[in-house]
């Protein structure tokens, strides 16, 4: 089947929070221990359970890291011979395990007839290795397995990191040289139709999961190409989960479930790699089956569970700089295919304008997300965006626009301690001259921090027993469930006071 097989011989996330071991800081920290004693212990138990999960990976990934120089020799000897070997086209009309299988045995007989000596566990890899490379992303296979990872960086060839827990490490991931790191940047952009060249160097892409990929390539990244991967989850997380592992308390996402499910229009703010888009995926659980939902993205990220979704997908211009399909264009053209909720990845230009329209013009429910320190810079960010897009209007329109439009703001922060946390929920109340007026109803409190620099804090209800989009609530019979989940909030908070 593969041509001159005879002749082997022939040149060739989230982080996840922490437990509260020792408080220091006094008896107001003693105290505060206590209560999230409960919410903690819950985080340890889901804790104790991924990283039994993940021991494995990380043993491999450590062995790889003690390989010697004479084993990558070894590699590159035997590829080149096996690339000699193997008729790819052929191997391309197999199946992933047909073509593995088939990988294996070529390699095993390379080995034999060159007489090279090598334990089990070293051949084992080795095919492993070889089969990455050639039907997989090589040496990201075995970080991109590993669930606990949130980012890969690649920086060129000899230097690859990671993001584990909320902390950047260094791995001892390596590849052969800049061409394979480029050849692999290749493969993963041409998946989705786009590519990566010199006269062409920064791409946006995704993986296969929806894994968002940046690459940018020499000349721009003088050191070789440079790889960033943001990784997701293989099981999409809900808010049940986000109360487990204390980005919010139960009470918090029941008030986010009612936020869903009553169509409010969102805005999820926050930082680089704080957790919006997870968040905004853990909201549209919450959204109708019966519902005709549109999705608007640079690189489709986004994982909704209903049946009735349309996603959409900018497109950079080609080689002559025609042919670009902006996120302005997606979300004015997604206004004519009759949506009931539209929902943008991250809003970042003029596109805020024709989202705020649409808002306001009978597509309730609506959400995106946006970079901002806090939800008064969100509001600020919006109005920066629509005045930069050209729109020739005066700040008070503008604000009224944004304060007529936008419902809710939920704010995301990733705190020192690498932990992720939902830090207010935000309701814009609406104009008070020039002003745009917000109230948080559901805010978290850093009280200190344990013996280990784990951040202790709690979410505290704001006191607020009637929000303004009570009403909305109760159009969905939903003001009730609204009722139990802001008193509860309230009883919480009350040792505190």
């Amino acid at each position: 089947m593969f041509g001159k097989r005879g002749s082997p011989e022939a040149p060739g996330f989230g982080a996840k929070p922490s437990p509260v071991v020792a408080v220091t800081g006094g008896t107001a920290a003693v105290l505060d221990a206590s209560r999230v004693a409960g919410d903690e212990a819950a985080a340890r138990r889901l804790q104790q359970q991924e990283q039994a999960k993940t021991a494995a990976a990380n043993a491999a990934t450590a062995a790889r890291g003690r390989r010697s120089e004479n084993y990558y020799d070894v590699k590159s000897t035997i590829f080149a011979a096996l690339l000699d070997t193997i008729d790819l086209s052929q191997l391309a009309k197999l199946d992933i395990e047909s073509a593995r299988e088939e990988i294996r045995d070529i390699v095993n007989d390379i080995i034999a007839l060159k007489n090279i000596v090598m334990s089990i566990s070293e051949q084992e890899d080795l095919l492993e290795d070889i089969c990455n490379d050639v039907l997989g992303l090589g040496p990201l296979e075995p970080l991109l397995a590993r669930d606990d990872i949130a980012d890969i960086m690649v920086n060129g060839a000899g230097k690859t990191y990671i993001e584990v827990a909320g902390k950047v490490q260094i791995t001892n991931i390596r590849f052969r040289d800049n061409t394979q790191l480029m050849n692999i940047c290749q493969r993963i952009v041409s998946q989705v139709g786009r590519r990566v060249d010199e006269a062409s160097p920064i791409c946006d892409a995704r993986l296969p999961d929806g894994s968002r990929v940046n690459v940018i390539a020499p000349p721009l990244s003088i050191d070789g190409p440079t790889l960033t991967i943001r990784k997701f989850r293989k099981d999409k997380l809900t808010l049940e989960q986000l109360v487990r592992y204390g980005t919010i308390t139960p009470e918090g996402a029941a008030i986010l479930e009612v936020i869903a499910e009553s169509r409010c229009n969102v805005l999820v703010s926050g930082g680089t790699g704080s957790g919006k888009t997870t968040l905004l995926n853990c909201l549209t659980f919450h959204m109708g089956h019966d519902e005709r939902i549109i999705t608007c993205e640079d690189a489709a990220e986004l994982q909704l569970q209903q049946p009735h979704v349309v996603r959409l997908e900018t497109r950079p211009p080609n080689i002559e700089g025609e042919g670009e399909v902006t996120m302005r264009d997606l979300v004015r053209n997604c206004l004519r295919m009759r949506p009931e909720r539209i929902v943008v990845g991250e809003v970042r230009g003029p596109e805020a304008f024709d989202l705020l329209q649409a808002m306001n013009t009978g597509h309730d429910g609506s959400m995106g997300t946006l970079h901002a320190n806090s939800p008064r810079e969100a509001l600020s960010r919006i109005e920066s965006m629509i005045t930069m897009g050209g729109f020739a209007l005066p700040s008070k329109t503008i604000r009224e626009m944004i304060s007529g439009s936008i419902d809710v703001i939920i704010h995301v922060s990733r705190m020192r301690d690498g932990s992720r946390r939902i830090t207010h929920i935000t309701e814009v109340t609406g104009m008070e001259g020039d002003v745009i007026i917000t109230q948080d109803i559901l805010r978290y409190d850093i009280l200190g921090e344990d013996a280990n620099g784990r951040i202790i804090g709690r979410h505290a209800s704001t006191g607020i027993g009637r929000p303004g989009f009570w009403e909305r609530a109760r159009y969905y019979n939903l003001d009730k469930k609204l009722a139990r989940a802001l008193d509860a909030a309230s009883v919480e908070a009350e040792p505190a006071r």
